[in-house]
């Protein structure tokens, strides 16, 4: 994997994380029910997919990638668990439960990177390792600090870190992916919001028109960083994917806490340095390692001169 493509897709990885950290401002701006706001993120998301695909001319062949029944299968399952991991997180965004959220995604990259050792054979060097070790703590001490089985948390982290996997491993672009993935929860996100239209007169969501901007926002929000994220985990190895991605819950730690003023404990706050204690150990073997690929390539280049 040359240096270029995983500097583009460590860029990529971080934007969407960014992105996705900050997004509990944009959904706490909705009202509505949980059930409403995914059936108009799924249906806005579908229709602004279409009209990119349309203009890049790739309608005909993302319905010939479908047409694969074991690409149709990974797009099928992956999009369940998208779906899952859409549904907890807005119904905890909409619930002052932010702080418990986040720490599903502190949780997460600590299973793709078990994914990625176990499922794809990753090879992690020990000042990696030690890393892992360390931010698994600060994890251990979040969740003892909750005092229950964190369902809200477990469900998100592995939700996604499967979704992770099933993304670097599927043999599609990013766009097409997420196309496929979006259509195929399209029908269910119809019938529900025809449902809602017979049962209740519509959705509660879109009622006023700033609402109607706010719900055709939801789909930049949506697709953008799972285009980004989709692009970054072809092209870095999905340890690294899952390290960065604590960027997500920091932010997410922090909204809540400063932004929401969700309760919170100082078992958490021993938590959150003890995981960027982890994270610190991982981006000073990153440094290192890099330095010292650079050094080999220059050694490289100055025996070719010679010879």
């Amino acid at each position: 994997m040359n240096r270029g493509g995983i500097s583009q897709g460590v860029g990529r990885a971080l934007t969407a994380y960014v992105l996705w950290g900050l997004s509990p401002l944009f959904w706490r701006l909705g009202d509505g029910s949980t059930g409403s706001v995914l059936v108009v993120r799924v249906v806005a998301t579908f229709v602004f997919l279409g009209l990119i695909q349309l203009v890049r001319d790739r309608a005909a062949g993302v319905r010939a990638i479908a047409r694969n029944r074991r690409i149709l299968l990974l797009m099928a399952t992956s999009a369940a668990l998208l779906a899952v991991n859409w549904l907890l997180f807005i119904w905890s965004v909409t619930n002052d439960r932010v702080l418990e959220a986040s720490l599903g995604y502190f949780l997460n990259p600590l299973v793709s990177v078990m994914l990625g050792v176990t499922v794809l054979r990753e090879r992690l060097r020990a000042p990696q390792w030690l890393a892992i070790m360390v931010a698994a703590a600060g994890v251990i001490v979040l969740s003892v600090d909750v005092g229950r089985v964190p369902w809200i948390a477990i469900t998100l982290a592995v939700s996604f870190a499967f979704y992770g996997l099933i993304r670097k491993t599927a043999p599609l672009g990013s766009l097409d992916g997420l196309t496929i993935e979006i259509s195929l929860m399209f029908p269910l996100a119809v019938t529900a919001l025809a449902v809602l239209i017979v049962v209740d007169g519509g959705t509660d969501v879109v009622s006023e028109p700033l609402e109607w901007i706010w719900a055709g926002g939801t789909a930049l929000i949506t697709a953008a960083p799972l285009l980004l994220f989709a692009s970054a985990a072809r092209r870095i190895e999905l340890w690294m994917v899952g390290v960065l991605q604590y960027v997500v819950p920091t932010l997410q730690f922090l909204l809540g806490v400063f932004a929401f003023d969700e309760s919170w404990s100082g078992g958490q706050a021993v938590g959150f340095v003890v995981i960027w204690s982890g994270l610190a150990v991982f981006a000073v073997d990153g440094i290192v390692g890099a330095r010292q690929v650079g050094s080999d390539d220059r050694s490289a280049n100055t025996l070719r001169v010679r010879h």
